[in-house]
């Protein structure tokens, strides 16, 4: 009997051995199985910044944002840069001797003389020529008006709107004088040639005259 009980303890040590080594085991394991997971989630958590989806997983988002080699310059780069117009303008052609009709400006008139119209008082005459604006000289600050054909005598109303400049007047901007303020000037100086633009009322005479400032 003693043998049988000896041997029954020596089986219940070994039971009882192998069972805590399978709880031990199956400790392990677990909080390795825990590890794991935790780390899993940890992983995703930090391999996505917030904002970054689909960056790939543990990219740092100062990598994920960086330009890549080869990527399309930024805007400022010259290389996306549109190519700039030339915003200079062409060249006005100039008459660089006596006009063609076509190029006469319909606007403008070089006056030379005032005549009185006998019979007529409200009216007078201005002697004037045609142009176009030439080439400016090297000497010059404007270019000059250009004259072209015969002297013509327009009807201009004595009681027309008339503006003058230097040497008229001692101003750049156009000043507002009487006719016979301008008659006095151009009798004084007369073939003068200086430009004005005029207007054309009803009646066909010249109801607004104002000189061009040239340089």
């Amino acid at each position: 009997m003693k043998v049988k009980v000896n041997r029954l303890r020596s089986v219940a040590v070994v039971f009882a051995g192998v069972a805590l080594t399978a709880v031990l085991t199956g400790c392990q394991g677990g909080d390795d199985d825990t590890g794991s997971s935790s780390g899993g989630a940890v992983g995703s958590s930090s391999a996505t910044p917030s904002g970054g989806a689909g960056k790939p997983a543990g990219a740092s988002p100062s990598a994920a944002s960086s330009t890549p080699s080869g990527s399309k310059a930024s805007p400022s780069s010259p290389a996306s840069a549109e190519p700039v117009a030339d915003a200079t303008p062409s060249a006005v052609p100039c008459a660089d001797g006596p006009p063609t009709v076509e190029e006469v400006d319909p606007d403008e008139i070089a006056l030379f003389r005032i005549e009185e119209i006998d019979g007529i008082t409200d009216k007078v005459n201005l002697v004037l020529q045609h142009g176009a604006w030439g080439c400016p000289g090297k000497d010059t600050d404007g270019p000059p008006f250009v004259v072209t054909g015969e002297d013509s005598r327009w009807a201009m109303d004595q009681g027309a709107y008339v503006t003058a400049v230097t040497p008229i007047v001692e101003s750049t901007e156009n000043q507002r004088i009487g006719v016979q303020e301008l008659i006095d000037w151009v009798d004084a100086h007369p073939d003068s040639g200086l430009v004005f633009r005029y207007t054309v009322g009803a009646d066909g005479a010249i109801h607004r005259l104002e000189q061009v400032f040239t340089p």
